[in-house]
């Protein structure tokens, strides 16, 4: 079912104004943290917890569940559904975060750095976007993206970019980033 912006005839908005669509934006956001936290689980069933970032993926980890739970329930609140492809990110961010964490503490953090830059990137549109339609909405983006962004620096830090083949696995995860959220608005 259509929101109430759905009423509003394409004629009588200004020009250039775009109907924020809410649901879609929670159901991306929300299926963004949920991979969040299979990758880093994933990276932590290898590098256990004694390894030299898993101090970091944990407690990145934490803070993406706490995103997660935080639209788990907005999406609750609102009745927008979750995206049907959850089952998939279940298993693709899990053996994401693993597959980055075989090559190396870098990898892991290169994976980190690269789903970052485009989580960045995506929340910065979602607020152009909302303006000040929704604050609920808009603080959560924005408080969401400051950690994102802090995760993504942490993981520089931590030799994000000393990973093998560096800039061809942060391209690779950027564009199947890109691709998991477009496909996260729609299914």
């Amino acid at each position: 079912m259509a929101g109430p912006e759905a009423l509003i005839p394409a004629i009588l908005r200004r020009p250039g104004e775009r109907s924020a669509d809410r649901g879609a934006m929670l159901r991306v956001d929300q299926a963004g943290e949920y991979g969040a936290t299979r990758i880093y689980a994933g990276q932590l069933a290898i590098l256990g917890d004694r390894g030299p970032s898993s101090r970091s993926v944990a407690r990145m980890a934490a803070q993406e569940e706490a995103h997660r739970e935080r639209f788990d329930a907005m999406l609750a609140e609102r009745g927008v559904r979750p995206t049907l492809l959850q089952p998939v990110w279940h298993v693709a961010g899990f053996a994401l975060g693993a597959a980055t964490a075989l090559l190396g503490p870098e990898a892991a953090m290169a994976c980190t750095a690269a789903i970052e830059t485009e989580i960045d990137r995506h929340y910065g549109e979602q607020l152009d976007e909302l303006g000040q339609d929704d604050p609920e909405l808009s603080a959560a983006i924005t408080e969401f993206r400051a950690e994102e962004v802090e995760h993504r620096e942490t993981a520089i830090l931590e030799g994000a970019e000393r990973a093998p083949a560096y800039p061809l696995l942060s391209a690779a995860i950027r564009l199947g980033c890109r691709a998991a959220i477009g496909l996260s608005k729609r299914i």
